[in-house]
């Protein structure tokens, strides 16, 4: 069987990346018809968009996309472009696995760690509901709020102040916990933790917090607790081994992810993925990385890992599992593998890109016979 898949090449270091996980993912010998789209910065010279309809089209053609990071120009319209394919898309669960691989480079080199930050995509102040310090609306949006809240005042005038809207509802909130419980089944995953800060913000993530007690009730197999978000972040650096599946709103998501990431070695090791009912986008958590662009310098591994992840979601769990094990036979050896991954990063013996990409590539055929787990 063969599958269709969007490949976005994106800007910066994104096309050296998209070419490396491309040969990575097709080493595994699962067939795929990648459709290769443009998008980022150097469309948005020739189009004047940065993410040309076609892209979208493909997408929605596809079910699936493997995106290389893109960047999201100044005055181009976009808040962000993640931002806008997700909420275009119907994109509402972004899934950031964080786990440990001997050899990354970590100030927890003997702690267990494998978390996976479930995010919710479509709401919260990731919404861009806001209004401009100045602006005749937001004078109205601030006077409005006085009277509706005499005793919560905004104190500052309309001219020195932004308000930024942080809508949160059950129905979504319903939505994210349940896919988090639902993938803590699929993979066997033991407890799941609920990020809020119920205890200030009372109606709007109290209700995201109601919500999951709500839904835990219905998987009386999976343990729940529930964290404050800032004793998350305490937690998470004390001791990062106690938790598992962690189910946030949209902005906890964003910043605990990296945290987690940081816990395991860095963005370079930290893969991602957007699915909604429709379809799935997988991207690299961290960024385009302009001042590389065309060095064969920086680390394939987080896009390698998100084709991974795509494997898994198309149901190729035998070649997921392959090309998993065989980045983390790359890293442990310690040989081929980009500056950030040796211990100096100025190691005359690092490689570049393509060459770790081939490495993956030669190990993935290694481990052809080996059982899916």
């Amino acid at each position: 069987m063969a599958y269709d898949v969007t490949l976005i090449l994106g800007d910066g270091v994104g096309p050296e990346l998209a070419e490396a996980a491309r040969r990575c993912i097709d080493a595994t010998g699962v067939a795929i018809n990648w459709d290769v789209q443009e998008a980022g910065t150097e469309v948005m010279e020739r189009l004047g968009t940065p993410l040309p309809q076609s892209v979208l089209d493909s997408i929605r053609r596809t079910r699936c996309a493997l995106k290389a990071p893109i960047t999201t120009p100044v005055g181009s319209g976009f808040r962000s472009i993640n931002v806008f394919l997700r909420q275009e898309l119907g994109l509402y669960a972004c899934i950031r696995p964080c786990k440990m691989y001997p050899g990354v480079r970590t100030y927890y080199t003997n702690v267990p760690i494998d978390l996976v930050i479930v995010r919710e995509n479509t709401e919260d102040l990731y919404a861009g509901i806001e209004f401009e310090r100045g602006k005749p609306e937001t004078a109205a949006i601030v006077d409005e709020i006085n009277r509706l809240c005499p005793e919560r005042k905004v104190k500052t005038p309309p001219e020195h102040t932004g308000i930024s809207v942080k809508p949160i509802s059950f129905s979504a909130s319903e939505r994210i916990v349940r896919f988090a419980f639902e993938y803590a089944r699929r993979y066997n995953r033991r407890k799941v933790t609920a990020v809020h800060k119920a205890n200030i913000m009372k109606y709007t993530d109290g209700l995201f917090l109601e919500a999951a007690r709500t839904v835990a009730a219905c998987y009386p197999d999976i343990e729940f607790e529930d964290r404050i978000v800032d004793n998350m972040c305490m937690q998470l650096v004390q001791k990062p081994e106690l938790y598992d599946v962690i189910v946030c709103p949209n902005l906890y998501g964003d910043i605990i992810s990296d945290l987690a990431a940081g816990l395991v070695g860095g963005l370079g090791v930290a893969p991602g993925m957007n699915v909604g009912d429709s379809g799935a986008v997988f991207e690299a958590t961290h960024g385009s990385a302009p001042k590389y662009k065309g060095l064969n310098k920086v680390n394939p591994t987080a896009l390698v890992l998100s084709g991974v992840l795509m494997l898994r979601y198309l149901g190729e769990t035998e070649a997921a599992h392959r090309l998993e094990k065989a980045v983390a036979a790359v890293i442990a050896e310690g040989k081929e593998v980009t500056y950030d991954l040796k211990p100096h990063r100025d190691d005359p013996t690092a490689v570049g890109t393509r060459q770790m990409a081939e490495a993956i590539c030669r190990k993935v055929k290694e481990l052809v016979s080996l059982p899916p787990r």
